[in-house]
């Protein structure tokens, strides 16, 4: 007899955790759908985390490219005999060469222009020189 005295308050307490616990494993609907839709949030989340460092690589890279070609610029501008006294500015953005700066005469601009597109990348050149005659 003491032994169910022990065994029935025992079997009563056990039902009143198991009870809770089972009612866990099947979420009600809203609890689910919201179980679910924080899992969709964190996959786009995952995503675009990814699409980011895509960016920032394939940035890096354009940019990587645009020194390149601003020094190959440079390079041809200061190795010619035309160009090398000139106050030319070389810029590149995505491949484009952004030439700035006076030069002494349109022929100068123009084979300025004409050594900018030849350097390997160049999508376009803007010419933005100013002819400044020399006294």
């Amino acid at each position: 007899m003491k032994t169910i005295k022990i065994l029935i308050p025992a079997a009563v307490f056990g039902l009143a955790i198991a009870v809770p616990a089972m009612a866990q494993d099947n979420p009600s609907p809203s609890a689910s759908q919201s179980m679910h839709q924080a899992g969709e949030d964190m996959e786009q989340a995952g995503s675009s985390t990814v699409q980011a460092a895509k960016n920032v690589a394939t940035g890096t890279a354009t940019a990587v490219k645009d020194i390149k070609i601003t020094a190959e610029v440079k390079t041809s501008l200061h190795g010619d005999k035309m160009t090398k006294a000139a106050d030319i500015h070389v810029s590149t953005t995505a491949g484009i060469v952004t030439l700035k700066g006076s030069v002494p005469s349109s022929d100068t601009a123009a084979r300025a222009e004409q050594l900018a597109q030849g350097a390997k990348g160049v999508k376009s050149v803007n010419d933005h020189l100013v002819v400044v005659s020399v006294q």
